[in-house]
């Protein structure tokens, strides 16, 4: 069964940073790309970062989108299966729900591309 669990949401004022925390099954955690997206409300749920295997090494790549790029960092610790996103220089523009979330089959940074996902953890970035 493949699971998902993020934690590490919060408020913070804005210019503050959080870690936001993913635990992956293990079966899919080495192989499979893991991506984050994020939810405002009112708004579609949109791509953040995402980290994929290259090729048949043992290192990953790691993709962001542009709004994010520069303040957000994924990373990974193999021996937790944990996917982490470290965030800084919040803006209120980055509160939402944000959810991890595994991509079986095709490399792709669109909601439609990854098949399973967590619950989702609350960010809420004050003024």
């Amino acid at each position: 069964q493949v699971q998902l669990v993020e934690s590490g949401g919060g408020v913070v004022q804005a210019g503050g940073s959080l870690r936001l925390s993913c635990t992956v099954s293990e079966a899919i955690f080495k192989n499979k790309p893991i991506g984050w997206f994020r939810q405002a409300p009112g708004k579609d749920r949109e791509f953040v970062a995402a980290e994929a295997k290259s090729g048949s090494g043992p290192h990953y790549g790691t993709y962001y989108a542009g709004s994010v790029k520069g303040r957000f960092t994924i990373s990974r610790d193999n021996a937790k299966s944990t996917i982490y996103l470290q965030m800084s220089s919040l803006q209120p523009d980055d509160t939402g729900v944000y959810y991890c979330a595994a991509n079986m089959y095709n490399w792709g940074t669109a909601v439609t591309d990854y098949n399973y996902w967590g619950q989702g953890t609350q960010v809420t970035v004050s003024t």
